[in-house]
């Protein structure tokens, strides 16, 4: 019996989740976004499942240069842009795209002498504040990046909202407007939705679309389940029982004694903890699925497990299966529980866990 916790990942469904993106924005291309490896399921392994992408975005030149290793031919567009200007012939070799999002980088392709054009994509800052230009910078640098020997012509706009995730948010409104605006007489493609406003706001679409979370199988809205969106999860964690021990009332389980037993019952530890992923702050009461059955929870997440409460009669033996999430249980509950969001519980996982492909 193998105590190394698995992450299955079904690739499966991944791609049922991509064609319920082409469903939702059927005359948009898909910039399918596989950034901090591919959200924690396997950079080169769901890129080469995505065949029905358009496109990859990754943020940095590292995981581009991976896939490309791999034999990864779509484009790969670079979401924080490049660095240094020293990176520019690495992309021109390696056929990846670059987004601008500010002046050293527009100055940096000014003044390269490349053997050939990159693909750029303009970032516009219209309210999220993170990267991409002002507004008022658009027409400068809509202007030189045309007039610029190392640009492949027809570059491409972008922009990214900051509360798409939030239906009926005068910001995302704004954002659209002041976006629309800023391209209404300019034939490039443009991008702008994510996944939440590929669910939400098909106004948005535009030429390219960017889903990233929701391909996993997970919603982009709060309070709401990747089923609500006829998603499928795409990994399940899971790990086993290695110990059981029965508890009287008055008795304290786990590090600083934080859960106390009111009645007889037995205690289960299954061996997976935040050494692994599993999300430390998860509170008394998350929910663990059990060999077919939810338990809950109880004490501190230590470093290589986790203890549940089995109740005074349990029905499972040392071996049983423990899923902490999948398609048994919701990622999102998990997450709320912890405090924190699904993005965060899959980029955690550690490399002691072992990663299997399911292709049906």
């Amino acid at each position: 019996m193998s105590r190394r916790p698995v992450a299955q990942i079904n690739l499966a469904a991944l791609r049922h989740n991509l064609q319920r993106v082409q469903h939702l924005a059927p005359a948009s291309k898909i910039l399918a976004v596989l950034k901090a490896n591919a959200y924690g399921h396997g950079l080169v392994q769901v890129a080469q499942a995505l065949t029905g992408a358009d496109a990859f975005a990754v943020a940095r030149i590292d995981e581009a240069l991976a896939l490309r290793t791999a034999g990864i031919v779509k484009p790969i567009v670079l979401l924080e842009g490049f660095y240094e200007a020293a990176e520019l012939p690495i992309l021109l070799a390696n056929n990846l795209q670059t987004i601008v999002h500010n002046e050293l980088q527009l100055q940096a392709l000014e003044q390269t002498e490349l053997e050939g054009q990159l693909k750029v994509w303009l970032k516009i800052d219209t309210g999220m504040h993170r990267l991409g230009i002002a507004p008022q910078q658009f027409n400068e640098f809509y202007r030189r990046l045309w007039q610029c020997p190392t640009v492949q012509p027809g570059i491409r706009l972008m922009s990214h909202f900051c509360c798409a995730d939030m239906p009926g948010s005068a910001k995302t409104g704004q954002q659209l407007a002041q976006f629309q605006q800023l391209c209404a007489d300019k034939a490039e493609q443009r991008s702008l939705a994510n996944s939440a406003a590929i669910i939400c706001l098909p106004q948005s679409h535009g030429d390219w679309v960017r889903p990233g979370l929701m391909l996993h199988g997970i919603s982009p809205l709060p309070d709401q389940q990747g089923q609500h969106h006829q998603l499928q999860p795409v990994m399940r964690l899971s790990s086993r029982l290695i110990a059981m021990r029965k508890i009287q009332p008055g008795d304290t389980v786990g590090y600083g004694a934080n859960w106390q037993t009111e009645k007889a019952t037995w205690v289960g530890v299954i061996a997976i903890g935040y050494g692994d992923g599993y999300p430390r702050h998860a509170v008394n009461g998350t929910p663990v699925w059990l060999a077919g059955r939810e338990v809950q929870l109880i004490g501190r997440v230590s470093m290589d497990m986790i203890t549940v409460n089995l109740g005074p009669e349990p029905m499972e033996s040392i071996g049983a299966e423990a899923v902490l999430w999948g398609p048994e249980l919701a990622i999102e509950r998990v997450a709320h529980c912890a405090d924190t969001i699904p993005y965060e519980l899959l980029c955690n996982i550690t490399p002691r866990v072992d990663y299997q492909y399911l292709t049906v």
